[in-house]
C-alpha cells in the first residue's frame, strides 16, 4: 500500500549493518514478504538471528468443525450470546461461526491480556474489527492502539501480543482470510495512491509506531497457526528484537468512523461501502450518511438476488433502516441462490428519511459458507421467516 520506516536501518538493503560499539558484530537482516517474492515485503534488522528455536511442543487442532455443509437459510446468529470466559485472551476466545476455503468469520470476547506467549498466524492475514473494548497489538514492528470501530489489518506471519485495557468489556469480530487483504483496487492509481475519490485517504490510516527492542535470551513460547492446527515451540530469543525495519508488509489500523460514504440521488449499490477486498471475498462498511436525494427516492435496498455470492451483515451500533429485530452484536446470513431484501415495512417506512446513523461490517464472500457448531447454538432459528406478511 505505502511505505513506512521505524527505528534504524543500513543506507542500502542486503549490506553489512554493524552493531555499535566496534565489535564488528552485525544485526541480522530478514525479508518478511508474502506470495514469494512478487507480494509486498519489508526488511526486517534484528539483535538476533530470528531462526533459533530451542524446542518443539505440543500441536493442537484448531480447524472450525462444520454443523452445516450446504445451506440455504437466511440466519440471524445472537453473537453477543457467546459468553465471555474471565481465563480467555484473545486467541483462546475466538469462535469460529462461518467458513469456507478461503476464509473463517467469527466473534471473540477475551477477558485479558495475551502475555504469556507470542502468536503467528501462518495461514491467514487477519481483519478484527473492535466493536467493544481498547487496548494495544503489540508487534515486532511496533504497536498500534485500538478502540471502538477500528479495523486491524495484520499480515500473515506477523508476530503479535493482543493487550487489553482493563475494566472493559471487549467484542470482536474476525475475520482469517487465505488470500491477502487489500484496500479495494478501484480507488487505487497504478502507482498504489489512494485517489481522489476513494472514500478514505493514507492519512485515515494508522501505522505502527514505538517500536519495541528487546535483546534478550530465555525461553519465549511461540504459538503459531498453520494448517487449521496452533503449534507451540520455544524460542531462544525474545521475538521482539527488531532494532529497525522499512517497507510495505506492516500491520495498520483503519477506524469505520473516519470512512467517508458515497452517496447520490437514488440507492447506491453495495460497493461503494467497500473497504477492502481480496481475492475471494470484500469487505464493505456501512455508516452515518445522507439518504437518497431523488424526489422519488427510496432509501432502503431494493430487493436484490444473491445469485454468487453470500452475504454476512455484522450490525455494530445504529438504527438499521432496512431490518426489524435487530441489535448490535447480531450477524446476518443471506446465502447465495435466493433473494433478499428490506423487512416488511422497512420500504415505506424509509420513504422521505433524510439520513441514518448505522454502522455495519459486510463481508460478501464468492464462495459458499458453512455454519459451524458454535454457530447453530446462537442462530436464532426464525430468521428465514421474517419477510412472511
Amino acid at each position: 500500500m505505502f511505505y513506512h520506516t521505524l527505528g534504524q536501518i543500513p543506507r542500502k538493503r542486503h549490506t553489512q549493518f554493524e552493531k555499535p560499539g566496534g565489535s564488528g558484530k552485525l544485526y541480522y537482516e530478514q525479508l518478511f514478504g508474502t506470495i514469494g517474492f512478487d507480494g509486498m515485503s519489508s526488511l526486517l534488522y534484528h539483535v538476533h538471528r530470528p531462526t533459533q528455536v530451542k524446542a518443539v511442543l505440543d500441536s493442537v487442532e484448531a480447524a472450525p468443525r462444520v454443523a452445516v455443509e450446504k445451506n440455504m437459510l437466511a440466519r440471524k446468529l445472537i453473537g453477543f450470546n457467546v459468553t465471555p470466559d474471565t481465563q480467555t485472551d484473545f486467541l483462546d476466545s475466538r469462535t469460529p461461526l462461518l467458513f469456507n476455503k478461503d476464509l473463517v468469520l467469527g466473534v471473540a470476547a477475551p477477558q485479558r491480556s495475551m502475555n504469556e506467549y507470542f502468536y503467528k498466524n501462518a495461514d491467514a492475514d487477519e481483519l478484527i474489527f473492535v466493536h467493544r473494548g481498547s487496548g494495544k497489538l503489540r508487534t515486532l514492528l511496533g504497536s498500534i492502539d485500538f478502540g471502538y470501530g477500528d479495523y486491524l489489518v495484520i499480515p500473515r506471519g506477523m508476530i503479535y501480543q493482543f493487550e487489553l485495557n482493563d475494566g472493559e468489556p471487549v467484542r470482536l469480530l474476525y475475520v482469517e482470510s487465505h488470500s491477502p487483504i487489500y484496500t479495494p483496487k478501484r480507488y487505487r492509481n497504478h502507482f498504489g495512491q489512494l485517489l481522489e475519490h476513494s472514500p478514505f485517504c493514507e492519512r485515515d490510516i494508522r501505522r505502527p509506531q514505538d517500536l519495541e527492542t528487546h535483546d534478550e535470551t530465555g525461553e519465549f513460547i511461540m504459538k503459531i497457526r498453520k494448517q487449521g492446527a496452533i503449534h507451540t515451540l520455544v524460542y531462544a530469543t525474545h521475538p521482539f528484537d527488531v532494532v529497525g525495519w522499512d517497507g510495505y508488509n506492516f500491520p495498520y489500523a483503519f477506524n469505520i468512523q473516519d470512512f467517508e460514504p458515497i452517496t447520490g440521488r437514488v440507492h447506491q449499490p453495495p460497493p461503494v461501502h467497500q473497504t477492502f477486498q481480496t481475492d475471494t471475498f470484500v469487505v464493505c462498511s456501512f455508516c452515518p450518511r445522507l439518504y437518497d436525494y431523488h424526489p422519488k427516492a427510496i432509501p432502503a435496498p431494493y430487493n436484490h438476488s444473491n445469485i454468487d455470492s453470500d452475504e454476512v451483515i455484522y450490525y455494530v451500533d445504529g438504527d438499521f433502516m432496512s431490518r426489524n429485530d435487530i441489535a448490535p452484536g447480531h450477524i446476518t446470513l443471506h446465502p447465495g441462490g435466493i433473494p433478499h431484501g428490506p423487512a416488511p415495512g422497512a420500504m415505506e417506512r424509509s420513504i422521505g428519511k433524510t439520513g441514518t446513523e448505522e454502522y455495519a461490517v459486510m463481508v460478501d464472500t464468492f464462495r459458499p459458507l458453512m455454519l459451524t457448531e458454535q454457530a447453530m447454538t446462537i442462530d436464532d432459528g426464525v430468521y428465514w421467516k421474517s419477510w412472511i406478511e
